[in-house]
Order: C-alpha cells, then sequence, then structure tokens
C-alpha cells in the first residue's frame, strides 16, 4: 500500500482503496474516512478496490472503525506532543515514489516530496517547484 497527497490509500495494483476528507468548523477541524471493506464503486474513471476482493479479507465494520480511531488517536496524540516531523517522516517512507508523474490543479510534474509544512512539492517540466497546499492530485 502507498499513500498518494493528500489524502487517498492506493493499492499495489494503483487502485484507491481509502480516503480522508478534511473540513475546517471553526476552531475545528472535521475528520472523515471513507474504507472499501467490502465492495466498491464502479465506473469512476479510475481504479477502485476494496478489502475483500484485494486480499480475500472480510472485515467487520465495527470492529474496524474502533481499530481506525484508535490508531488515529495515537497518531493525533503524537502530533499534539511532537509536532508535524514525525508525521511528515512517517508519510513519506509510505508515499509513493519520488519523481511520480502527477496531475494537479496546478499541471503536471513530478512528485519531489513533501515540504517542511507537508505540501507537496511538485516539481515541473521546467525545473520550477511548486508547492500544492490542497487540490486534486492523481497519479499519471
Amino acid at each position: 500500500m502507498r499513500i498518494k497527497w493528500p489524502n487517498d490509500l492506493i493499492s499495489p495494483h494503483g487502485a484507491k482503496l481509502a480516503g480522508i476528507l478534511l473540513e475546517r468548523a471553526g476552531d475545528a477541524v472535521v475528520v472523515g474516512f471513507g474504507v472499501n471493506l467490502a465492495h466498491h464503486p464502479e465506473n469512476l474513471g479510475r481504479p477502485i478496490a476494496d478489502l475483500r476482493t484485494l486480499f480475500g479479507v472480510s472485515a467487520d465494520p465495527a470492529s474496524f472503525c474502533v481499530m481506525l480511531s484508535d490508531v488515529f488517536a495515537s497518531w493525533l496524540l503524537r502530533w499534539r506532543q511532537e509536532g508535524l516531523p514525525p508525521i511528515r517522516r512517517a508519510w513519506l517512507r509510505a508515499a509513493h515514489p519520488l519523481n511520480t508523474l502527477l496531475s494537479t490543479p496546478e499541471g503536471e510534474g513530478h512528485y519531489d516530496g513533501l515540504d517542511e509544512s507537508g505540501a507537496l512539492r511538485l516539481r515541473l517540466p521546467s525545473g520550477d517547484v511548486r508547492l500544492i497546499h490542497a487540490g486534486d492530485v492523481f497519479l499519471l
């Protein structure tokens, strides 16, 4: 599994398995998770997968939610105690490889890591690097 910036979990075959959505609400951030446990949508114009089809695993939704919330809580605590650097390092270890070709709102370019704030570094064909803070990003 690999992470695709900013919020998708991608299978070894390039299919989206899960995603995270963050919304700001006043001083709070609302976090939503979508994980394809047993089924996945069809005909979205990109590969989509589910755990059961990929790995033959049947995950109980309630048990999965407990596990996911425990793991999320541990990473949130780590972020609050240590800041972004350890989260960024873990993300980089799990991300798609450097130089992966991407399509972004800024155009096409190559994945060049994350800056210290977590923004995507997109290396354009000109060699310039753009920082992407939000928006849809697709692997090419």
